[in-house]
Parts: structure tokens; C-alpha cells; sequence
């Protein structure tokens, strides 16, 4: 009889450890899920929508934490971080002997800080705008390290051969990317991508096609079809185009002419791992704000990726 109660006792605990096992593993796999889809935010048919961080300039707050605030109400999972607010939140002092001293000894661990900050609230920094080409040797090595400890693949700055040839070897040593972002400089007779490709396998785009379809009025396909494998990132807005009564003029999303549901058609289909930023130029209308706004460029995207 005793056997009997102890057998029936030890398959009733058997039973309720299964059941336990069963729960703990299904809270596990809904945290693990949980975790995804945070990082995940923003991402429609595999196209990860980001956002420049300079769109939300006119915000009252331009402290750190609030800017990951306004991309995560923004719906935003991944953004182009400005250094200014970057480096004012790791500690940077004032004065240029004080700042490049700074930067020569400053420990990574507040930038591992802020990289945890971002990621925990669903938010992936892939690439981190710096204006480094005229910095001394130790600020440039001191940029690429920050690129590091946050998790980007680089950092970028507006496009010049200056800045590819004194980059070159820096992006080389450090395994990371120099990523030339355009105004208007495609417009400029004989201007050629590829001449600043050309420094280094680690020189990528940042392409904007906004600006680029404004100066040139030339679809921004015919670039991302021909230089794919050498663009990180594209900037979105909508612009007027050339022979518009306003040539050239941001305008809301969907109110211009930039091809934008062409462009990101054609990065779905072929599934390239180019990141769309939005970056909010558009002046913001009377009773919303950048916040708002970014998040109407986000369903705008959204709306053309899903469909």
C-alpha cells in the first residue's frame, strides 16, 4: 500500500515539475518573442525604416534620453545618432585644448552606457554622425572606438575627397565604415559617386535620395541599382523635383515627387540590407511637432512596404 502511495506521489510531483517546466518555458519564449519584436520595431517586409535623430531638432529636449524617447514614440527602432547630444551626455567638457585631451583618454563605458540604454528600449544605433576629417589622429581613432562601443558600423559626414582620403586608412585600421551622405552635389557637373568609393572598399553611401531626385531629377533607382552593395543607408523625404513651380522643396510625405514607393519597392524586393532613414525637413505644422510628424513618415513607409 505504501509502495502504491509513493509511486501515485512521486508521479503527482513528476506531473506538476512538467507543468512548471511547460509554464516556465512558455514565459521564456514569450520574453525571448517580447525581446524581437522590440528590436524589430519599424522593420516591414525586412526593410528596417530609421530615422536621423537631427529630425527631431526642433524638440525642446535635446538631451540624449529624450531624443531615444522621441524615436521610441516615434515608432522608430533604429536611428543615425548626431554626435552633439552624443558626446554631451558621455561627459565632453568645453574648450578645444580640454576637448581633444577628452577625447584621447576618454573610457568607452559611457558610450557601452548609452549603446545599452538604446537597446533596451528597442532602439539599435547603426551609424553615428561625426564631423571627424580635420581631427587630430588620436580624435579620429577616439571616433571609430565610440562606432564600436554603440554598435554601429560606422560613422558618417558629408561627402568630400578631402574627408575619403584622410578617413581611408583610419575606417582600414578599425574595420569600420566612412558612410558620404549628399546634398546636392549629384546636380554638379561631372560628379561621380564612385570617384570617392574609390579610396577604400570601406568608404560606403548614405544616400539621400531626396536630395539627390531634387538636384538631378534622375529616378534614385538607377543609382541604388548600380551601387547596392556600397550604400548603407538612404535618407528619405520627398522633394519637389526640378521643373515643379517650387523646384527642389521638401515637402509631407506623399505631397512631392521623389519616386519614395519606387525606391522602397525596390530595396523590399531585393531585400538589401540598406537601412531607410527618414529625415524630417519638411517644416513641422502648427499644432503638431517632430515626434508626431516622424511617426506619419513611419505609417507612410509602413503603408507602401506592407501593401
Amino acid at each position: 500500500m505504501m509502495k502504491k502511495k509513493l509511486f501515485k506521489t512521486k508521479k503527482y510531483n513528476s506531473f506538476i515539475l512538467y507543468r512548471v517546466i511547460l509554464i516556465f518555458g512558455l514565459w521564456v519564449g514569450f520574453l525571448a518573442n517580447s525581446c524581437v519584436s522590440e528590436k524589430n520595431r519599424s522593420n516591414f517586409q525586412g526593410v528596417q525604416i530609421g530615422t536621423i535623430t537631427y529630425s527631431y531638432r526642433s524638440m525642446p529636449d535635446q538631451s540624449l534620453p529624450a531624443i531615444l524617447d522621441y524615436a521610441v514614440e516615434s515608432g522608430i527602432g533604429s536611428v543615425e545618432l548626431m554626435g552633439t547630444p552624443l558626446e554631451a551626455y558621455a561627459g565632453i567638457p568645453e574648450g578645444r585644448e580640454e576637448i581633444v585631451e577628452w577625447r584621447k583618454t576618454v573610457s568607452m563605458d559611457k558610450f557601452k552606457e548609452i549603446r545599452k540604454m538604446f537597446n533596451d528600449k528597442g532602439v539599435n544605433i547603426h551609424i553615428v554622425k561625426m564631423r571627424c576629417r580635420r581631427w587630430a589622429d588620436e580624435e579620429i581613432d577616439y571616433a571609430f572606438n565610440v562606432c564600436k562601443a554603440l554598435g554601429a558600423m560606422g560613422m558618417t559626414m558629408e561627402i568630400s575627397e578631402e574627408a575619403a582620403e584622410r578617413l581611408a586608412p583610419f575606417a582600414e585600421k578599425h574595420n569600420l565604415y566612412v558612410i558620404f551622405h549628399n546634398h546636392g552635389q549629384p546636380g554638379e557637373p561631372g560628379f561621380n559617386f564612385e570617384k570617392f568609393l574609390a579610396y577604400s572598399p570601406k568608404m560606403m553611401l548614405n544616400f539621400d535620395v531626396g536630395h539627390f531626385y531634387g538636384a538631378t531629377g534622375i529616378h534614385p533607382n538607377v543609382i541604388l541599382e548600380k551601387l547596392y552593395n556600397r550604400i548603407a543607408s538612404i535618407h528619405i523625404k520627398d522633394k519637389t523635383g526640378m521643373n515643379a513651380s517650387e523646384p527642389d522643396t521638401n515637402r509631407p510625405f506623399g505631397q512631392g515627387d521623389t519616386p519614395v514607393a519606387e525606391i522602397l519597392n525596390l530595396i523590399k524586393e531585393k531585400q538589401w540590407p540598406i537601412v531607410c532613414d527618414i529625415e524630417l525637413e519638411y517644416p513641422v505644422p502648427d499644432g503638431s511637432d517632430a515626434v508626431t510628424e516622424v511617426a506619419k513618415c513611419v505609417e507612410y513607409c509602413k503603408e507602401i512596404l506592407v501593401n
